[in-house]
This record gives structure tokens, sequence and C-alpha cells, in this order.
């Protein structure tokens, strides 16, 4: 298994639909579109620049992707929002009218099962990873973890359920959880269920469990 989360072959687009995303993620690039290549380095000149949402997602396809995938190239999208946005698309696919941290929506159904010439035609589309900024920000201050520290997590846990990973039982939340943990100690951040366990009654570990 490739643990390089710089020599992955994924590609991402990055959308930034809210401008404040900029504010708490500087090194974004200016544009509200970007595509970057991983597997090409990080240093982009004007671009984003060792950005912590490009590493977090190249190391979870790193740490986490089947063989199947990794023939060619793979993209995924990952978008930044505001709460209102994502409790939009929370109550319109999943029911629940209100905000949550992040959300996955998934194009593939069975990664394992992929034939190897499903590449030929182009880059496979693994689907969208979307993140609430102010869901995000408050739930770093109220777990005292780094900001970057917690939006790591969630782009490794919208990953993971891209690459069909879930927890619905107790088993497949265990095995995701320690997935999630294995990638973050790669990328230098501490266990970040431990603290949020500690303290059941916080609202992150409710929004991370309600997440897809």
């Amino acid at each position: 298994m490739n643990d390089d989360p710089d020599s992955t072959s994924l590609n991402m687009e990055i959308a930034v639909l809210d401008s404040l995303w900029h504010e708490i993620l500087p090194d974004l690039s200016p544009s509200d579109d970007v595509s970057v290549d991983p597997g090409c380095g990080l240093d982009h000149g004007t671009g984003a620049r060792d950005d912590v949402i490009q590493r977090a997602a190249a190391a979870a396809f790193a740490g986490a992707a089947p063989a199947s995938l990794r023939e060619g190239p793979v993209e995924l999208s990952l978008v930044l929002v505001d709460d209102a946005h994502i409790q939009t698309l929370n109550n319109d696919y999943r029911g629940f009218d209100k905000p949550t941290n992040v959300l996955s929506f998934a194009a593939l159904d069975d990664e394992d099962t992929l034939p190897m010439s499903a590449h030929a035609e182009g880059p496979l589309l693994l689907g969208d990873v979307i993140l609430a900024r102010e869901t995000v920000a408050r739930e770093a201050a109220e777990q005292n973890k780094s900001l970057n520290s917690h939006i790591s997590h969630l782009v490794v846990h919208g990953v993971l359920h891209l690459l069909g990973f879930d927890h619905e039982t107790d088993e497949d939340a265990e095995e995701m959880e320690g997935r999630e943990v294995e990638i973050l100690a790669g990328l230098g951040i501490a266990n970040p269920y431990r603290n949020v366990r500690d303290e059941p009654t916080q609202s992150g570990q409710e929004t991370m469990a309600g997440s897809q």
C-alpha cells in the first residue's frame, strides 16, 4: 500500500462556494475553482500551497483506496460551503433539516469490484466531499482542536465514505475510525476521537456520527 500522500493518482477539484473559507484557510487559491494533482507535488506557485485539504484527501486515498482504483487517474471534488448551503443538502438528501460538518456523495457503488478497464476513457469520478465552514469552526473550538486538524479529520472522513467506508454498525464504525486514526497519525494529527469520547455531550460527536 502506498503511504505517500504526494504519490497517488488522485486529481482534485476544489470549489470554494463560501468566500469566508479564505479567511480560515489562507493557503487556498484565490480562485474559486482550482484543480490540483498531488502526484505532481503540492507547490503550485500562486495556487494552493501545502494546503491542508489537499494533503488530507491525498492521505485518505493513499491509505484506504483499493488496488482497483490505482490503475489510472481518479478524481474527486471538495466543495467548501456555509452552513445554510449544507443544511439544504442535508435536508434534501438525508431528511435532516439542520447543518452538519461534512457530507459525502459517492459516485461509485462498489469500488472493490471495479474492473481494471474502468479508467480507459478518462479519470474515474469518486464523488464529492462537502464541508460547512461555521459548523467546522465551531466544533474545533468546542473540542479544543486546531482548526487545521479538525478540517483534516473531516476531509479524511469524507473521502473514506467515497471509498466505501461507513459507520452504520458498531463494527463498521470501529473499522472506519481505526483507519481515520491511522491516516491522521501519518499527517502528525492525534486521535480525534479521544477527546470527544471523554466529553460525550459535545455537539461535535453527534454531528460526526451523523455525517455521510
